[in-house]
């Protein structure tokens, strides 16, 4: 009970889970890389132009304000008695200052040392004349040779909203003989980043940064779908694989990695259906097989049995059942083979034999059919006793289905010729036979289990399509190999090749028998 509620709990939750395709990953990525830039660029650029802002209004602020100090500075003096700056002839410059303010759109006040206002060109009832101007300000204009230069609200002498650039220098004048400082002048304007020329470039900057970002995301989704989509369609043909629907492909539209997949995807795709229509031609075949000798051997015991064939008949009917039980037999074996081959327990015993009386001893077993049908045998004449090292029993498989195939595709008088070729390395035995041949598109999948190039099975009845990949792996088991040529209407070769290893080679004697070499003496058999 504990385990359906879990898993009822697991389908319940689900349901509400959001399902984050690949298309919706690379998007959700690709803006998140996007917009991660654009901040970070824009923050860059915001700090940048504020800084060169600042530069700018500075260097124009201390240009003024050293204009305004030399205006100033012949109308200023020091007043001993009270210890303060005087300043005279007001009508004369305070005009003057007044329109450099309006120019500049700045305040332009001038303090004595204590931080007295004793000029400002806003009016007479100013900040600058209600508060004294603080004397860590006052200090830091009379000690910096390049004057003062501020952003920020001067200690609270400003409440406003918002920062101003502050620049100040030292007025100088005559006291008791000597020049020293006795006032400072001073310009403050707003600090107008937020609302000035700044407002404006960060306007174009955030105009093009949007029209820039919809091109993106255009981009990204585009690339994010094409990236997706193959990816989608294999899924999708995944699924009716596993249904047993091998018809869907992916369309190749790139050669980079995803266009490989997608190559080696189809090339699956392929391989599936080829082994799908394999597969239910084997079972076909295997049941086909299985049902016509049973039905046969069944059919003539039981005609036995109960007396419809007569006794004298019987000898000829178990000779057909006979001959149906050993085709049983050839499939029975064929079936464990290919499930020690499955499984891996294919083994090899070998063992010196001579593999020629072996050729001639299966040859000899086909001698009715070869008869029947007029087959021309050659080449046997060129061959020599090979003694080779390597497991009889399953040899004897291989070779029997090479000349078993060879006698049922030859035409009627046709030729089968057994060829030999001897290098240091290996020996190959070709046979090759006229006929039909094997068509090119055939060729490829001639040694696939379950294959069959003669789909109608009008020749090859008998055959399951297990013969020639048994073969295969018989000859690859022994470090050897098969192959196979064929020409349409013409010829087919089969060709399979074993390694030196253990081939001994035995010329024919002067009588024609063939003698036995050992390292210790010659007889003759």
């Amino acid at each position: 009970m504990k385990q359906r509620t879990d898993n009822r709990r697991r389908k319940r939750n689900t349901r509400f889970r959001v399902k984050r395709s690949l298309f919706k990953k690379y998007l959700i990525f690709g803006l998140a890389i996007v917009l991660t830039s654009f901040i970070a660029l824009g923050f860059t650029t915001y700090l940048f132009v504020q800084r060169s802002w600042e530069a700018e209004k500075r260097s124009d602020l201390s240009e003024n304000i050293t204009h305004i100090a030399e205006i100033v500075t012949p109308v200023a003096s020091y007043d001993a008695v009270n210890h303060t700056l005087v300043l005279r002839e007001s009508s004369r410059y305070g005009l003057t200052l007044s329109t450099i303010s309006g120019i500049i759109g700045a305040d332009i006040f001038i303090v004595d040392t204590a931080g007295v206002c004793k000029f400002c060109t806003e009016s007479e009832n100013c900040i600058h004349s209600e508060s004294s101007l603080s004397s860590m300000i006052i200090s830091l204009t009379m000690l910096q040779e390049d004057g003062y230069f501020e952003v920020g609200k001067l200690e609270g002498l400003y409440d406003s909203v918002g920062d101003r650039y502050t620049a100040g220098v030292p007025i100088r004048g005559l006291v008791g003989g000597e020049e020293k400082i006795i006032g400072c002048c001073y310009v403050s304007a707003p600090a107008t980043f937020i609302s000035g020329l700044p407002v404006t470039f960060l306007q174009i900057f955030f105009v093009a940064a949007a029209i820039m970002l919809i091109i993106i995301i255009i981009f990204v989704t585009s690339m994010s779908f094409n990236m997706s989509r193959p990816l989608k369609q294999m899924s999708s043909a995944a699924k009716r694989f596993a249904v047993g629907d091998f018809s869907a492909r992916v369309k190749v539209r790139s050669d980079d990695e995803l266009g490989e997949l997608a190559n080696a995807f189809n090339n699956m795709a392929d391989s599936l259906a080829s082994s799908e229509g394999m597969r239910r031609a084997f079972i076909s075949n295997v049941s086909h097989e299985l049902k016509t000798p049973m039905t046969t051997i069944a059919g003539f015991i039981d005609g036995m049995l109960d007396g419809t064939i007569p006794q004298e008949r019987h000898r000829h009917y178990m000779k057909i059942v006979s001959i149906e039980v050993k085709r049983l037999s050839r499939l029975v074996t064929s079936m464990l083979s290919l499930s020690r081959i499955d499984r891996g327990e294919l083994k090899i015993s070998p063992q010196k034999f001579d593999m020629f009386s072996m050729l001639i001893t299966i040859l000899a077993s086909f001698e009715q059919r070869i008869v029947a049908r007029k087959l021309h045998i050659t080449g046997l004449e060129n061959f020599r006793s090979l003694t080779v090292f390597a497991d009889p029993d399953l040899m004897y498989q291989v070779i029997y289905n090479l000349i078993e195939n060879a006698v049922k595709f030859t035409n009627e008088g046709g030729t089968i010729n057994f060829a030999l070729e001897e290098t240091n390395y290996d020996i190959s035995v070709k046979i090759s036979n006229t006929g039909p041949g094997i068509p090119p598109e055939d060729i490829r999948y001639i040694f696939d289990r379950f294959y069959k190039t003669d789909k109608s099975r009008s020749m090859d009845k008998k055959g399951m399509g297990l013969g020639l990949f048994i073969a295969k792996t018989i000859m690859r088991l022994h470090g050897g190999d098969i192959f196979v040529e064929s020409q349409v209407n013409e010829y087919t070769r089969f060709t399979f090749r074993l390694p030196t290893n253990g081939v001994q080679t035995q010329p024919k004697s002067k009588t024609g028998n063939f003698v036995e070499t050992t390292l210790n003496s010659e007889k003759e058999e």
